[in-house]
This record gives C-alpha cells, sequence and structure tokens, in this order.
C-alpha cells in the first residue's frame, strides 16, 4: 500500500512582474540561472513573508559564485549589480534556492518591489537594462 503525505502550511504567491516593460530579454534562454545564497539575505528586510519578490536587485558571490541582494558596501562581490531576481522565490527554511536573472530588457523602476535594492551605482553595473523611470 502507497502512503500519501499530506504538506501543510504551504503558500503559494501570485507573480507580480509589473516592472517588466514586456517580454524583451525574458525569452528562452535568455535568463542566466543564479542560486541565490539565502545566508546573504536578511529576512526581515528581504523576505519578512518568506520569500523575495521577482524585480529584487541581486549581485554575486565571487567567492563561491551564489547570489545574494545586491548590496553596494558589501565586499564580496555583491557590491557589483548583476541582474533582477526574475521569478519570486521562497526562501524561508531553505539556504539555497535556484532561480534566474533578468539581465537585460526594459523595467520600471517605479514598480519595483519593496527593498528592491536598486540604486544609482546599481543602475550604472546593468548596462543593458533600460529604466523607464
Amino acid at each position: 500500500m502507497t502512503s500519501i503525505a499530506l504538506q501543510t502550511g504551504t503558500t503559494y504567491v501570485g507573480e507580480k512582474r509589473s516592472w517588466l516593460q514586456g517580454p524583451h530579454g525574458t525569452g528562452p534562454n535568455e535568463n542566466p540561472n543564479a542560486t541565490l545564497d539565502v545566508s546573504k539575505f536578511v529576512e526581515a528586510t528581504h523576505y519578512p513573508d518568506g520569500h523575495v519578490w521577482s524585480g529584487t536587485v541581486l549581485g554575486r558571490v565571487t567567492a563561491t559564485g551564489l547570489y545574494g541582494p545586491y548590496d553596494e558596501a558589501a565586499v564580496d562581490g555583491r557590491n557589483v549589480a548583476a541582474g533582477h531576481l526574475f521569478s519570486s522565490l521562497v526562501l524561508k527554511g531553505k539556504t539555497k534556492v535556484a532561480g534566474a536573472l533578468v539581465v537585460h530588457g526594459f523595467v520600471d523602476a517605479a514598480k519595483l518591489p519593496a527593498n528592491h535594492g536598486l540604486d544609482a551605482n546599481g543602475r550604472a553595473d546593468l548596462k543593458h537594462i533600460v529604466y523607464t523611470n
């Protein structure tokens, strides 16, 4: 006899990509993989509801190749913006999470999620993204 395990406490989130101005840069093979190092995120700031929102700016940790939130003051490589997180991801209770980056296209900065991390230096790093605000 096969048993079925019941999973409880699962939260589903509707994707909010209104920050993207169109599909340019989001097609097959256009979004590089990005594995997130959850230890680099601060729960109260980056994922208070258990997940990090699409549109969040990420930087690559030089020593590991993993990604964390872009932080201009970081000294581990995250001080260079690598792209925007393409899809919202559940981080709570995890150590690493696979995702993808938006590295070119058109972005409405006014519609990025709270605590997205984009600043003037991040915009300069992301040379292949055109910001409309």
